[in-house]
């Protein structure tokens, strides 16, 4: 009761506003529309992972406050599809288990794009595309996603993503 009442924790402000900005970069236009990512929810979900990813990969670079950080942008990654889930009319039996699925999901694209990243090798990350952006067909996009992945990679180890104003200066660079 009287919640509103207490000081607002910038800690949870930081990781929703790390989280916001890092959806408005999933939504980029050229990544459905020139990339190829089908504009529906799988995609979307798809292409807010690949993003969740490269942040949480940056956080982890970043120290005890870094994982504290990518475990806690992770758990609000969760919070925000199943409340995007319970608003496509899924019902609070069905919740739990497509929340598991997609975690399930998102652990190994998380595992598939970081063993392809540390590769180094525009090749590797461009399987990891095709099996996971694409499920397994080939298409002439997974080689431009694969070299904007290591581009943004290189884009925010740039950056400090722990500091107070660092949602607002995310940058991932071009597609």
């Amino acid at each position: 009761m009287l919640s509103f009442l207490k000081p607002a924790n910038p800690t949870k402000r930081h990781t929703q506003a790390l989280y916001v900005r890092t959806v408005e970069a999933a939504r980029r236009p050229e990544f459905y529309s020139e990339g190829g990512v089908p504009d529906t929810p799988e995609g979307r979900f798809e292409m807010i992972a690949l993003h969740v990813i490269l942040i949480i990969r940056k956080l982890n670079t970043e120290g005890e406050r870094g994982r504290t950080a990518g475990q806690a942008l992770f758990d609000y990654f969760f919070k925000d599809m199943d409340a995007a889930l319970r608003e496509m009319g899924i019902g609070d039996t069905g919740i739990g288990k497509k929340v598991r699925a997609m975690a399930e999901v998102f652990y190994g694209r998380f595992k598939s794009y970081s063993d392809a990243a540390d590769s180094g090798e525009v090749s590797a990350i461009s399987c990891a595309m095709t099996e996971n952006l694409f499920d397994g067909t080939p298409s002439p996009s997974c080689e431009r996603f694969a070299t904007y992945f290591l581009a943004a990679s290189g884009e925010l180890e740039k950056q400090s993503l722990l500091a107070n104003d660092s949602p607002d200066k995310l940058a991932f660079g071009h597609f």
